[in-house]
């Protein structure tokens, strides 16, 4: 089965305990992401997607139980684990009231909350990875890994036709949507092995390919970058039922 690691958003103003976690879940088959405040979560939900939040209830500035509110009344259903310091009855019958799928106390330990996670994850299964060949939409783009070409247009009649490093690149970023690729892993997808190559030219050829895909290739949609991780793949998100 074509699967992939699902992404976690780690949410809490404690950048120690989001790093341990982080590595935490990583090394037991996750992608984590760390991010400190509801606002940043607010815009990181704008360009990525996650397969679950881990939230902490209360922090400066928009609280984890607001942030999970908004998402809810906009009929956002992605799955929540809220985190608190306060572990009394009253938080817990707040949190899960505005919308969260899980609770747990601080402290914890990390094994408790991996199982939490993948309890909820269970309920709510991970989209599989696009198969190997199969068509990818990228806004008014489609992609033919067959054919190593682009078509647009009214019935696909436009055909834009990929250098060898442009497909070996878009193929390498469509087959793990949502999950960023170093430059190194990148550059192995276009160049092989080839000692000569540099991380430049995978900078070179996402520029490229930005100017062609991206409404705005100043402010991508499709191909972003991930700072400190590489650049990352974000399909259109799938609309609400």
């Amino acid at each position: 089965m074509n699967t992939r690691r699902p992404l976690i958003y780690l949410v809490d103003d404690d950048a120690e305990l989001r790093q341990m976690l982080a590595a935490y879940l990583e090394r037991n088959g996750l992608e984590a992401l760390g991010i400190p405040s509801g606002d940043e979560l607010l815009r990181r939900l704008k360009r990525l997607r996650p397969d679950l939040i881990v939230l902490d209830l209360m922090m400066p500035g928009l609280s984890g139980l607001d942030a999970c509110r908004r998402l809810r009344v906009e009929q956002d259903e992605v799955p929540i684990i809220m985190l608190t310091a306060r572990a009394d009855l009253v938080d817990r019958i707040v949190g899960l009231e505005s919308g969260a799928d899980d609770y747990l106390g601080k402290p914890f330990d990390p094994r408790e909350l991996l199982a939490r996670i993948q309890a909820v994850l269970r309920r709510r299964p991970i989209p599989a990875l696009p198969s190997p060949g199969e068509e990818v939409t990228i806004g008014a783009w489609r992609f033919h890994p067959t054919t190593r070409s682009l078509h647009g247009g009214e019935g696909g009649a436009d055909v834009q036709p990929l250098s060898d490093a442009e497909f070996a690149l878009l193929k390498a970023l469509t087959e793990r949507p949502g999950l960023p690729q170093s430059r190194e892993k990148l550059l192995e997808a276009m160049h092989g092995r080839d000692v000569e190559a540099t991380d430049r030219s995978v900078d070179v050829a996402i520029h490229r390919l930005r100017k062609l895909l991206e409404p705005d290739s100043e402010a991508p949609r499709y191909i972003q970058t991930m700072r400190g991780r590489g650049y990352v793949f974000v399909p259109e998100p799938p609309a609400h039922g």
